[in-house]
């Protein structure tokens, strides 16, 4: 067996063994108790715990640093918003940001409020300090971890 399939097979463990559908753990003490690198722990968790395939990865760095990953249980809501986060590029302009929440709400996805807030965070006033052409590469990458944060 690969180290990366292991790795997999007993970050698997963890969340199975978990009541909450949650496992968090440090990944130095993970890599020294497999006899990996620290870096085999994060190609993992990015090419196998992603958003598309159910998961969300936070990760807190520093000394007392965790990461925490969860399984997301898939309701239509939840299957609804992470289609939409898969379907995001690495660039949205503010009309197709705006178009995409009002569907989602619209959909019932995302609450009205939650709407507002992210339409307010998304828009082009709020990120008029940020220089244009990386504005709408700026405003994917909040989109698509607000929705992941709504997921979890």
């Amino acid at each position: 067996m690969r180290i990366s399939d292991e790795i997999t097979a007993y970050i698997l463990h963890m969340l199975e063994k978990a009541d909450d559908g949650e496992a968090e753990l440090r990944r130095n003490e993970l890599a020294e108790e497999l006899g990996c690198v620290p870096s085999q722990i994060n190609y993992v968790l990015t090419s196998r715990f992603t958003p598309e395939q159910g998961y969300v990865v936070e990760s807190r760095r520093g000394g007392g640093g965790y990461i925490r990953i969860r399984r997301v249980k898939l309701g239509r809501g939840t299957t609804l918003l992470m289609h939409t986060v898969n379907s995001i590029g690495s660039e949205l302009d503010s009309a197709t940001a705006r178009v995409v929440i009002e569907n989602l709400a619209y959909q019932q996805a995302i609450s009205n409020e939650a709407a507002r807030l992210m339409a307010a965070a998304l828009s082009d006033q709020a990120l008029r300090g940020v220089p244009a052409p990386q504005r709408d590469r700026l405003r994917a990458a909040l989109c698509k971890q607000m929705l992941t944060t709504l997921v979890s």
